[in-house]
């Protein structure tokens, strides 16, 4: 299907706009003074709602195809709430600036997994790219001490990736049946529920500041931002998302820089570009 310029140029504007919200989702693991579950349990909870009422309003169907396939869902749901978790943990842990770049690895972890959980070639160019990622992470974290918070920061944001890939992967099946934005719905939902076992009272204990912050986390910069970015793949090519994706630490390290003070250091900068120009290969070649 041939688009008009002007449709690419949208598409473009929404792709862009999404990666930078998904960028301003980082600072809120230094704004909000809240455990990391309670954080991820408003913003899935809030997310949710607004993707339901989204496709409630345009007639969507969200039934789901069998029983089996709503467990599946759960499932991923609560890997969600476990991606979302670790990522802000980083975040407070450490900086905005570790936890957007170890986050970041997320590509590389594709790369790597696929072979294994759906069975494709390996190839020595996705060993180097990794390779790659490592250095990168290498020049990236400042303090090597064990236990420090700074490496603690670094593990949770790796995990984060790990998480986040797997996620991705896992999702392949499902895209076949549901739309991105049921299966967002979904796993939104699931990860509320899911947190809802394990986060404490405080979350029922906000200032109006939080519940602020909490509705641009989980309206704009998760349900808006991924509607936006969904909505751009049916005209752009999914290799020029994937590239633009890479820009979401950079919006994010800028933000941190303007609003939170977070200056990186010229070694950590170092480490970022090479994590991102790794990403952007690995996220070429999977297109």
């Amino acid at each position: 299907m041939e688009f008009t310029q002007a449709a690419r140029q949208r598409a473009l504007v929404q792709v862009h706009l999404a990666v930078f919200l998904f960028g301003v989702a980082g600072l809120f693991g230094k704004l909000l003074d809240l455990p990391a579950t309670v954080i991820v349990l408003w913003r899935t909870g809030l997310a949710a709602l607004a993707l339901g009422g989204w496709l409630t309003w345009r007639r969507q169907s969200i039934r789901p195809a069998s029983r089996r396939g709503l467990l599946g869902l759960a499932l991923l749901g609560a890997l969600l709430a476990f991606h979302w978790v670790s990522f802000f943990r980083s975040i407070q842990l450490s900086t905005v600036t570790i936890g957007l770049l170890t986050f970041s690895s997320f590509p590389v972890f594709v790369t790597l997994l696929e072979p294994v959980l759906l069975k494709t070639p390996w190839r020595w160019r996705d060993g180097a790219i990794a390779m790659l990622v490592v250095i990168g992470v290498a020049l990236v974290v400042p303090d090597y001490r064990l236990g420090s918070a700074t490496m603690q920061g670094v593990g949770w944001g790796l995990l984060s990736g790990l998480s986040f890939a797997l996620l991705q992967l896992l999702n392949k099946g499902y895209r076949q049946q549901y739309s991105a934005l049921v299966i967002a719905f979904y796993q939104n939902l699931f990860a509320t529920l899911s947190l809802l076992l394990v986060s404490p009272l405080v979350a029922l204990a906000l200032t109006t500041r939080d519940i602020g912050w909490l509705l641009m986390l989980g309206v704009l910069c998760t349900a808006v931002a991924h509607t936006l970015f969904i909505e751009s793949l049916a005209v752009l090519r999914t290799q020029v998302a994937s590239v633009i994706s890479g820009l979401e630490p950079v919006y994010g390290i800028a933000l941190a820089a303007v609003m939170l003070g977070e200056l990186p250091t010229p070694r950590t900068l170092i480490g970022g570009a090479v994590i991102i120009g790794a990403t952007s290969l690995a996220s070429g070649e999977g297109s």
